[in-house]
């Protein structure tokens, strides 16, 4: 068995050569219009395979955008990560700051979970659209959520056109409004 003294040693030579390679494979320092199908598509793997770690190392909920949040993350991120396949931002720099965003995604994420104040900071919080059968028109008002949007959402999601029959209804962080039904409160108390 040959000793570790024997193994090759990369030279700076070496270094240099694989430098070279990896610049011209990815068109490091190439002008966006300039760069070729073999270019883009290897920046392209590349971006995939580290996007894919990036959402591995994230929360999951992330990728559901369950809150302005999670969306405005996936935004930038895919924004930011295109630009580096498209050549028109400096391609390591931006994966880089594509890591130091999901780290900050995270963080905010776990201060949200110490913090009510803080996840209502960066997530919001619920809001009461109707209260014992009664809508909360200025609530409504303030989150752009007309008497029509709220009656299409009770017919698909309450299974009612009877506002009567609606305990409580709420626009939740994530947007979506949930409904709390009248008869099923009173059912829960007997």
């Amino acid at each position: 068995m040959p000793s570790w003294k024997s193994w090759p040693v990369m030279q700076p030579s070496d270094m240099n050569t694989f430098s070279q390679l990896l610049d011209t494979l990815l068109g490091i320092g190439t002008e966006p219009r300039a760069l070729t199908f073999l270019q883009v598509s290897v920046r392209g793997v590349i971006v995939f395979i580290a996007t894919l770690i990036m959402m591995r190392l994230s929360s999951k909920r992330s990728l559901a955008e369950k809150t302005a949040f999670d969306a405005v993350f996936v935004v930038i991120i895919g924004s930011m990560l295109a630009r580096a396949i498209n050549g028109s931002e400096a391609f390591f720099p931006t994966l880089g700051t594509g890591f130091v965003l999901v780290f900050l995604h995270r963080l905010f994420g776990v201060a949200a979970y110490y913090s009510h104040a803080f996840g209502i900071l960066v997530k919001g919080q619920p809001v009461v659209l109707v209260q014992d059968g009664r809508m909360q028109r200025t609530n409504m008002f303030w989150e752009h959520i007309s008497k029509h949007d709220l009656e299409e959402d009770m017919r698909l999601d309450a299974n009612t056109e009877d506002l009567s029959k609606i305990q409580v209804a709420r626009l939740e962080r994530s947007g979506d409004i949930s409904f709390i039904k009248a008869n099923s409160v009173k059912q829960q108390a007997t």
